[in-house]
């Protein structure tokens, strides 16, 4: 029977890879994005080439109108969704003194509000089907903390700490919830390292390189596959070894 899963911040990097990971396993994906409708047509484009599904949508996932109207009308289109992939962030780099307020709720508007928005809309059906797949995409930096990178090391905190809670409240309805943990992978937000910083970030990594979006998507597709139906709970650190 194919089933739905709803990935978010899908029109590039660790998203788009998730969602043609998803496609490849038979889901078929609502590719979500905030603002690039072409990018998401793009990897829906590249999908149906595979034989796979998938449709593009667009939202804020920080605005609970546009995600309750997101999972509307992707029940509309595809069927409820039963996977749901958080995937969607951005991140803020600088001295925390010199963070502004709005920065701050912006960032955190996007990476936690935007996850619990999505969780919402997502599990009243997955609890009733008694089945359901959640994956929030967290970051190394929440689990170690990160110079400069205050916010969004903290912001990807609570995404571990929500998905443990979630564990615990939604395991006895049949859902997973999970994290994973990726390390430095090689996506838009590298864009302003420059190849001495990347060179000295694959020194830093046993695996010797740095990751792709790709080595992230495939936790994700296994997290969401029947193969993960005992695991809840955990985050997956997907990071070459940089943490352990």
């Amino acid at each position: 029977m194919e089933k739905t899963a709803v990935v978010t911040g899908a029109s590039r990097g660790i998203g788009a890879a998730g969602a043609k990971a998803l496609a490849a396993d038979g889901w078929r994906v609502a590719v979500c994005c905030e603002k690039n409708l072409a990018r998401a047509e793009e990897v829906c484009a590249a999908i149906a080439r595979t034989g796979g599904t998938a449709l593009p949508f667009r939202a804020d996932v920080s605005d609970e109108a546009q995600v309750d109207a997101l999972f509307a009308a992707v029940r509309e289109a595809l069927g409820e969704p039963s996977a749901l992939v958080c995937s969607a962030g951005i991140a803020h780099w600088g001295l925390f003194t010199d963070m502004t307020a709005s920065e701050w709720d912006r960032l955190f508007a996007v990476n936690v509000r935007g996850a619990f928005l999505c969780c919402r809309a997502a599990l009243p059906a997955m609890i009733r089907a008694k089945c359901g797949r959640i994956v929030l995409i967290s970051s190394m930096w929440g689990q170690t903390g990160a110079s400069c990178e205050a916010a969004y090391s903290a912001s990807k905190a609570a995404l571990i700490g929500l998905a443990k809670a979630l564990a615990q409240e939604e395991g006895p309805s049949g859902v997973t919830v999970n994290c994973i943990a990726p390390g430095v992978i090689e996506t838009d937000m590298m864009a302003g390292f420059s190849a001495a910083d990347k060179a000295a970030l694959c020194a830093d990594t046993p695996a010797g390189r740095l990751g792709a979006p790709e080595d992230v998507a495939k936790a994700a597709a296994f997290l969401c596959s029947d193969a993960a139906s005992f695991i809840t709970g955990q985050v997956l650190g997907v990071n070459g070894g940089f943490v352990t």
